[in-house]
Protein backbone atom coordinates (compact mmCIF):
# COMPACT_ATOMS: atom_id res chain seq x y z
CA UNK A 1 0.00 0.00 0.00
CA UNK A 2 1.61 3.34 -1.00
CA UNK A 3 1.00 6.33 1.60
CA UNK A 4 -1.25 9.07 0.41
CA UNK A 5 0.89 12.13 -1.40
CA UNK A 6 1.11 15.03 0.36
CA UNK A 7 0.35 16.56 -2.79
CA UNK A 8 -3.03 14.97 -2.79
CA UNK A 9 -6.20 17.80 -2.79
CA UNK A 10 -9.70 17.45 -1.86
CA UNK A 11 -12.35 19.90 -3.27
CA UNK A 12 -15.23 19.93 -0.93
CA UNK A 13 -18.99 21.82 -2.74
CA UNK A 14 -21.53 23.34 -0.80
CA UNK A 15 -24.89 24.69 -1.01
CA UNK A 16 -25.47 28.65 -1.40
CA UNK A 17 -29.55 28.03 -0.95
CA UNK A 18 -30.60 29.48 2.45
CA UNK A 19 -34.23 29.01 2.45
CA UNK A 20 -37.40 26.52 1.77
CA UNK A 21 -39.26 27.55 -0.47
CA UNK A 22 -42.36 26.46 0.84
CA UNK A 23 -42.35 27.02 4.51
CA UNK A 24 -40.66 29.78 6.45
CA UNK A 25 -37.44 27.63 7.43
CA UNK A 26 -33.88 28.24 7.00
CA UNK A 27 -31.24 25.25 5.61
CA UNK A 28 -27.96 25.69 3.68
CA UNK A 29 -25.14 22.85 4.39
CA UNK A 30 -25.13 20.35 7.38
CA UNK A 31 -22.37 21.32 9.48
CA UNK A 32 -21.25 17.56 10.14
CA UNK A 33 -20.82 16.76 6.56
CA UNK A 34 -18.46 19.28 5.36
CA UNK A 35 -16.35 19.64 8.83
CA UNK A 36 -16.24 15.42 9.65
CA UNK A 37 -15.27 14.60 5.65
CA UNK A 38 -12.85 17.34 6.14
CA UNK A 39 -11.30 16.10 9.56
CA UNK A 40 -10.25 12.92 8.09
CA UNK A 41 -8.10 15.03 5.46
CA UNK A 42 -6.56 16.97 7.89
CA UNK A 43 -5.38 13.41 9.70
CA UNK A 44 -3.69 12.62 6.52
CA UNK A 45 -2.49 16.00 5.30
CA UNK A 46 -4.73 16.15 2.88
CA UNK A 47 -5.15 19.80 2.07
CA UNK A 48 -8.95 21.32 1.07
CA UNK A 49 -10.69 23.84 -0.95
CA UNK A 50 -14.67 24.67 -1.16
CA UNK A 51 -16.29 25.62 -3.89
CA UNK A 52 -20.46 26.25 -4.34
CA UNK A 53 -22.57 26.79 -7.47
CA UNK A 54 -22.33 30.80 -6.99
CA UNK A 55 -19.19 31.72 -4.67
CA UNK A 56 -19.20 33.55 -1.73
CA UNK A 57 -21.44 32.80 1.22
CA UNK A 58 -22.35 29.60 2.12
CA UNK A 59 -25.39 29.26 4.46
CA UNK A 60 -25.58 26.72 7.44
CA UNK A 61 -28.60 25.15 8.32
CA UNK A 62 -29.45 26.39 11.83
CA UNK A 63 -30.14 22.78 13.23
CA UNK A 64 -26.85 21.62 12.29
CA UNK A 65 -25.37 23.90 15.21
CA UNK A 66 -27.82 23.28 17.58
CA UNK A 67 -26.49 22.19 20.92
CA UNK A 68 -26.69 18.48 20.54
CA UNK A 69 -25.08 18.59 16.92
CA UNK A 70 -21.90 20.75 18.20
CA UNK A 71 -19.35 18.26 18.86
CA UNK A 72 -16.24 18.53 19.43
CA UNK A 73 -14.96 18.08 15.54
CA UNK A 74 -18.08 20.50 14.57
CA UNK A 75 -16.75 23.18 17.75
CA UNK A 76 -12.82 22.94 16.16
CA UNK A 77 -14.29 24.04 12.71
CA UNK A 78 -16.77 26.73 13.62
CA UNK A 79 -14.49 28.31 15.62
CA UNK A 80 -11.68 28.40 13.05
CA UNK A 81 -11.15 31.61 11.23
CA UNK A 82 -9.75 29.67 7.79
CA UNK A 83 -12.68 27.71 7.81
CA UNK A 84 -15.30 30.08 8.39
CA UNK A 85 -13.94 32.22 6.03
CA UNK A 86 -12.90 30.35 3.35
CA UNK A 87 -15.57 27.87 3.09
CA UNK A 88 -18.99 29.97 4.60
CA UNK A 89 -17.52 33.68 3.80
CA UNK A 90 -15.82 33.36 1.16
CA UNK A 91 -16.21 30.28 -1.08
CA UNK A 92 -14.71 29.94 -4.32
CA UNK A 93 -16.99 29.38 -7.64
CA UNK A 94 -16.29 26.46 -10.37
CA UNK A 95 -14.79 28.87 -12.95
CA UNK A 96 -11.94 29.42 -9.93
CA UNK A 97 -11.18 26.14 -10.04
CA UNK A 98 -8.78 24.34 -12.27
CA UNK A 99 -9.67 20.29 -11.98
CA UNK A 100 -6.17 19.46 -12.54
CA UNK A 101 -5.16 20.25 -8.85
CA UNK A 102 -7.62 18.01 -7.22
CA UNK A 103 -7.54 14.00 -7.10
CA UNK A 104 -10.81 13.80 -4.72
CA UNK A 105 -14.33 16.19 -5.34
CA UNK A 106 -16.84 16.04 -2.18
CA UNK A 107 -20.60 16.93 -2.31
CA UNK A 108 -21.42 17.90 1.25
CA UNK A 109 -25.62 17.79 2.23
CA UNK A 110 -27.72 19.58 3.98
CA UNK A 111 -31.64 20.29 2.35
CA UNK A 112 -30.03 23.13 0.37
CA UNK A 113 -28.23 21.60 -1.77
CA UNK A 114 -31.79 20.07 -3.48
CA UNK A 115 -32.40 22.98 -4.54
CA UNK A 116 -28.73 24.43 -5.98
CA UNK A 117 -26.60 21.40 -6.78
CA UNK A 118 -28.41 19.22 -9.42
CA UNK A 119 -28.87 22.73 -11.99
CA UNK A 120 -25.08 23.21 -11.62
CA UNK A 121 -23.86 22.10 -14.83
CA UNK A 122 -20.42 24.06 -14.16
CA UNK A 123 -20.12 21.75 -11.03
CA UNK A 124 -20.97 18.55 -12.72
CA UNK A 125 -18.80 19.48 -15.43
CA UNK A 126 -15.48 19.86 -12.60
CA UNK A 127 -17.02 16.53 -11.25
CA UNK A 128 -16.40 14.57 -14.29
CA UNK A 129 -13.12 16.35 -15.29
CA UNK A 130 -12.08 14.79 -11.90
CA UNK A 131 -13.13 11.56 -12.74
CA UNK A 132 -11.79 11.14 -15.57
CA UNK A 133 -8.10 12.19 -14.78
CA UNK A 134 -8.53 8.96 -12.38
CA UNK A 135 -9.85 11.46 -9.50
CA UNK A 136 -12.59 10.28 -6.63
CA UNK A 137 -16.26 11.04 -7.08
CA UNK A 138 -17.71 11.43 -3.45
CA UNK A 139 -21.20 12.50 -1.38
CA UNK A 140 -22.99 12.36 1.12
CA UNK A 141 -26.79 12.47 2.50
CA UNK A 142 -28.75 15.14 0.09
CA UNK A 143 -25.04 16.15 -1.55
CA UNK A 144 -25.54 13.09 -3.62
CA UNK A 145 -27.99 15.03 -5.64
CA UNK A 146 -25.28 16.74 -7.22
CA UNK A 147 -24.44 13.55 -8.76
CA UNK A 148 -27.52 14.37 -10.92
CA UNK A 149 -25.79 17.17 -12.62
CA UNK A 150 -22.77 14.86 -13.65
CA UNK A 151 -23.60 12.97 -17.15
CA UNK A 152 -20.90 10.97 -19.60
CA UNK A 153 -19.91 12.63 -23.03
CA UNK A 154 -22.70 10.62 -24.56
CA UNK A 155 -25.46 12.39 -22.55
CA UNK A 156 -26.20 9.73 -20.24
CA UNK A 157 -26.40 9.99 -16.41
CA UNK A 158 -23.21 9.64 -14.55
CA UNK A 159 -24.89 7.25 -12.03
CA UNK A 160 -26.44 5.15 -14.38
CA UNK A 161 -26.28 1.74 -13.13
CA UNK A 162 -23.55 2.71 -10.25
CA UNK A 163 -24.08 1.22 -6.94
CA UNK A 164 -24.51 4.28 -4.26
CA UNK A 165 -26.41 5.58 -1.33
CA UNK A 166 -28.11 8.74 -0.42
CA UNK A 167 -30.99 10.17 1.84
CA UNK A 168 -33.67 7.66 1.73
CA UNK A 169 -37.60 8.54 1.70
CA UNK A 170 -38.03 7.28 5.17
CA UNK A 171 -35.08 9.79 6.22
CA UNK A 172 -37.13 12.74 5.03
CA UNK A 173 -40.05 11.41 6.16
CA UNK A 174 -38.87 11.24 9.95
CA UNK A 175 -37.65 14.87 9.11
CA UNK A 176 -41.47 15.69 8.21
CA UNK A 177 -40.10 17.67 4.99
CA UNK A 178 -41.29 15.26 2.25
CA UNK A 179 -43.77 17.49 0.75
CA UNK A 180 -41.52 20.48 1.35
CA UNK A 181 -38.82 19.56 -0.89
CA UNK A 182 -38.98 19.66 -4.82
CA UNK A 183 -37.96 15.83 -5.17
CA UNK A 184 -37.11 13.34 -2.95
CA UNK A 185 -32.78 12.45 -3.23
CA UNK A 186 -33.38 8.62 -3.15
CA UNK A 187 -36.23 8.27 -5.96
CA UNK A 188 -34.24 11.02 -7.74
CA UNK A 189 -31.31 9.08 -8.08
CA UNK A 190 -33.06 5.59 -9.42
CA UNK A 191 -34.89 7.81 -11.83
CA UNK A 192 -31.19 8.07 -13.11
CA UNK A 193 -30.66 4.54 -13.14
CA UNK A 194 -28.60 4.38 -10.43
CA UNK A 195 -28.88 1.25 -8.04
CA UNK A 196 -29.57 2.71 -4.49
CA UNK A 197 -29.04 1.25 -1.30
CA UNK A 198 -29.65 1.79 2.30
CA UNK A 199 -29.38 0.79 6.05
CA UNK A 200 -31.86 1.93 8.90
CA UNK A 201 -32.74 5.37 9.27
CA UNK A 202 -29.54 7.47 10.44
CA UNK A 203 -27.23 4.10 10.89
CA UNK A 204 -23.62 4.65 8.96
CA UNK A 205 -24.19 2.89 5.24
CA UNK A 206 -21.35 3.95 2.78
CA UNK A 207 -21.04 2.78 -0.72
CA UNK A 208 -17.96 2.41 -3.22
CA UNK A 209 -18.67 1.81 -6.58
CA UNK A 210 -15.26 1.83 -8.47
CA UNK A 211 -14.21 5.88 -7.69
CA UNK A 212 -17.41 6.67 -6.70
CA UNK A 213 -18.67 6.47 -2.99
CA UNK A 214 -20.95 7.97 -0.88
CA UNK A 215 -22.68 8.20 2.36
CA UNK A 216 -26.17 7.71 3.43
CA UNK A 217 -27.04 10.35 5.86
CA UNK A 218 -24.75 12.50 8.62
CA UNK A 219 -23.40 9.74 10.49
CA UNK A 220 -21.77 8.23 7.54
CA UNK A 221 -19.61 11.78 6.66
CA UNK A 222 -16.55 10.59 8.33
CA UNK A 223 -16.64 6.66 6.63
CA UNK A 224 -17.29 8.43 3.02
CA UNK A 225 -13.99 10.35 3.85
CA UNK A 226 -12.52 7.21 5.33
CA UNK A 227 -13.27 5.10 2.53
CA UNK A 228 -11.66 7.93 0.07
CA UNK A 229 -8.56 7.50 1.99
CA UNK A 230 -8.37 3.67 1.26
CA UNK A 231 -9.05 4.00 -2.23
CA UNK A 232 -6.15 6.80 -2.35
CA UNK A 233 -3.92 4.22 -0.65
CA UNK A 234 -5.00 1.48 -2.80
Amino acid sequence: MKEVCKMTKALIVLTNHAKFETINRATGVWLSEATHFNQVMTEHQIDVDYVSPNGGYVPLDPGSIAPDQLDEVNNQFYNDADFRNRALGQSLQPSDINPRDYDVIYFAGGHGTVWDLPKSTALGQLAKQIYDQGGIVSAVCHGVVGLLAIQNADGSAFIKDKNLTGFTNEEEAINQLTNDVPFLAEDALKTAGAHHTKSDPYTEHVVTDGRLITGQNPQSARGVGEAVIKLLNA
